[in-house]
């Protein structure tokens, strides 16, 4: 305890003015940002800490109004379990206070007293009770049931909108819905059979027991695997974020060279609408040109624009940086300018060579009126450890998960050690 205050009140006035209003209302008290910041870069007026070690493949997390943290897990940990409930000790840190579910995966979100979360084929929820706790952790309520799971892109993200519905992502077990899938020179299948199944959205009753494709809608297709996705409340609208295809040069040498393959497709926003389609894999988004382009295996060149009627991206971002989640702002702790707008989850590259690996942070997007507005920027960085390791993928750290506490904290998960982080705000 002694260290602690001697901590606290070591920091900035700014930031311990801004976080004494946390404390009246916490039993915790205030977060106390770590010393380094958890090793990370933030703009100014920013702190940090880690929130705990989990040692476990972190993958999405959410937050009750209690403050209670659910934590998805890739796989079961050592106990058995794949969702962990953290709760807040002091200085906002958390300790894992239990755990349940025996099933890996990705998506996990909180929503009217319910908490939901997916396997790589299904989706079920939990009843929270009035201290934001699971009270049937044993026995979930399956909701959505034998979704395709072919081992490549199937994680199954969830958003809820505030009128019953729960979308979930099918990712497309495919690069390009080639033939031969990812083999130099092999073209792609016409009416790529893939979209029946999987590469689109999938809209279901979040109320409703044991649904299958039969009892869902097909909200939006031509997206290839969207691991991130949010619902927008003040546009009324899903927004999501495309992982866009692979390997140009190494498929279409001829086309395409290696500085091309590395700097394309952009990795891309889409604001949904019920029967949109984002043309995967027909086309692919060129963020230097600004242009859909034809794929290559479908007809195009690298230079010949796409047709047919596929939905601009509402923002497009770099290649192959993998935006693992989406957030919209909605706390008042962070300043204005970010009230709305989007945090993205960039989890890193793996295939930008001969070109450096990037991503590995976290980057926000302005909004106006439900809509981006103005350029994005990097808010947390370092993640990796150093630029060394960034440009070489070998990275300590790999943001994968974005929630939003109760007092406007901002919440990341890592997959690949396990380290929840927390971002503070002093208002000044």
């Amino acid at each position: 305890m002694k260290q602690l205050l001697t901590r606290y009140l070591l920091l900035p006035s700014a930031l311990v003015g801004s976080l004494a209003l946390y404390a009246l209302t916490s039993k915790v008290g205030p977060p106390v940002p770590d010393a380094d910041n958890a090793g990370l870069k933030l703009p100014a007026g920013f702190g940090a800490l880690k929130v705990v070690e989990t040692g476990a493949r972190t993958r999405h997390l959410t937050i009750t109004p209690q403050g209670n943290i659910y934590v998805k897990l890739n796989r079961p940990d050592k106990t058995g379990k794949s969702i962990l409930m953290l709760r807040e000790t002091s200085g906002g840190k958390a300790e894992v206070a239990g755990g349940f579910g025996s099933y890996g995966g990705t998506g996990i979100a909180v929503k009217n007293g319910y908490l939901y979360a997916s396997s790589d084929q299904d989706v079920y929820r939990y009843k929270l009770d009035a201290k934001g706790e699971v009270t049937n952790p044993e026995q979930p309520e399956k909701i959505i049931t034998g979704l395709i799971n072919r081992k490549q892109h199937e994680s199954k993200s969830v958003a809820l909108d505030n009128n019953g519905n729960i979308y979930v992502n099918v990712g497309a077990y495919s690069n390009s819905c080639q033939i031969k899938d990812r083999q130099k020179g092999s073209l792609g299948q016409q009416n790529c059979p893939i979209l029946d199944s999987a590469g689109g959205v999938w809209q279901f009753r979040a109320d409703k027991l044991n649904q299958t494709y039969g009892d869902g809608t097909r909200y939006a297709t031509g997206l290839r695997n969207v691991v991130g996705l949010d619902w927008n409340a003040q546009a009324n609208q899903l927004f999501v974020m495309q992982h866009g295809r692979d390997q140009l040069h190494d498929i279409f040498p001829e086309m395409y060279d290696v500085k091309q393959s590395a700097l394309l497709p952009a990795e891309c926003m889409y604001a949904l609408k019920k029967g949109d389609n984002a043309g995967w894999p027909y086309m692919y988004y060129d963020g230097l040109q600004r242009k859909k382009m034809m794929a290559p295996e479908y007809g195009g060149d690298g230079k010949k624009e796409a047709t047919g009627n596929f939905i601009d991206p509402a923002a497009a971002f770099p290649a192959h940086m993998a935006p693992n989640a989406l957030l919209f702002y909605t706390g008042t702790m962070f300043p204005e300018k970010y009230r709305n707008g989007a945090f993205i989850a960039f989890h890193g590259s793996w295939n930008r060579a001969p070109e450096p690996q990037a991503g590995y942070y976290v980057v926000f997007q302005p909004f106006k009126n439900g809509k981006p507005s103005g350029e994005w920027e990097v808010f947390a960085d370092n993640f990796a450890g150093s630029p060394e390791k960034v440009t070489s993928g070998r990275a300590d750290h790999k943001p994968c998960g974005l929630a939003q506490g109760p007092d406007g904290s901002l919440y990341v998960s890592d997959d690949k050690m396990g380290t929840i982080y927390r971002i503070v705000y002093a208002k000044k």
